[in-house]
């Protein structure tokens, strides 16, 4: 066995295992909040892992994949086409993008689940526009004082005009909301967040009639079977799937 199928080995065989786990938590997250596991979609974060273990994640049936950055992911989709596996996965970005960025965000990932500016939104618009996609988006939604967390203010002016608009920009389509719960705070106060998310989509429901905002993206490897109890429909995983990420401190 080469030492390259032996690396794609032990990924895989610790994917599989991590898989199991978090498969059986957030199953028995489902079942306590009296929901079905099929409400809730897993985005398989993936970012600052190397193209090979999405290969192997894919190879055990993960198709939703959550990416932070345009570049990294540019670079990786070229080696997921040479493995015979992009076409089998949708790569949604999650992270800040700035507008210069946004043609080539249309470019490389399926959706992007980061929007948090009416600028932005009509970039990707125009850029969806010339390559004739239609790109599904979620609005980010800022529910934390930390200033290190981008999104929309739920209350802002800035919302409430890009709410009014997205009927108009045809080549979007608007899916939900997403946010990010601060870090370190008490239970109570991370299911307020989760809960403050659900109110305004189904506020943004009678409000603006023409959308339809059916996903509530929330919840990550530390939280999210308070986002389930909450009424979460996509979580984002990455740390309690495919481990720490390379670089960081464990």
């Amino acid at each position: 066995m080469s030492e390259q199928t032996e690396r794609q080995t032990v990924i895989r065989e610790d994917l599989a295992r991590n898989l199991e786990r978090l498969e059986d938590l957030i199953a028995s997250s489902c079942r306590a909040a009296n929901r079905a596991r099929s409400e809730v979609e897993l985005v398989a974060v993936s970012k600052n892992h190397p193209a090979e273990a999405l290969v192997a994640a894919v190879e055990l049936r993960l198709r939703v994949f959550g990416e932070n950055r345009v570049q990294e992911f540019a670079a990786k989709s070229v080696e997921l086409a040479a493995a015979g596996v992009r076409g089998r996965m949708r790569a949604h970005l999650i992270g800040h993008l700035q507008s210069n960025k946004a043609a080539k965000a249309v470019e490389v990932f399926d959706a992007v689940d980061s929007v948090d500016s009416l600028r932005l939104a009509e970039r990707l618009d125009e850029a969806a526009g010339r390559i004739g996609k239609r790109l599904p988006v979620l609005l980010e939604i800022k529910l934390s004082h930390e200033e290190s967390k981008a999104g929309l203010a739920p209350d802002s002016t800035e919302l409430a005009e890009l709410l009014e608009k997205l009927p108009s920009l045809h080549n979007l389509e608007a899916q939900g909301l997403m946010t990010i719960a601060p870090l370190d705070v008490p239970e109570d106060e991370t299911r307020g967040c989760f809960r403050a998310l659900k109110l305004l989509r189904d506020r943004f429901a009678v409000e603006h009639p023409r959308l339809n905002l059916p996903v509530l993206s929330m919840g990550m490897s530390g939280d999210f079977s308070l986002a389930i109890a909450e009424g979460a429909t996509r979580i984002r995983v990455g740390t309690a799937l495919f481990g720490m990420r390379p670089g960081y401190p464990k």
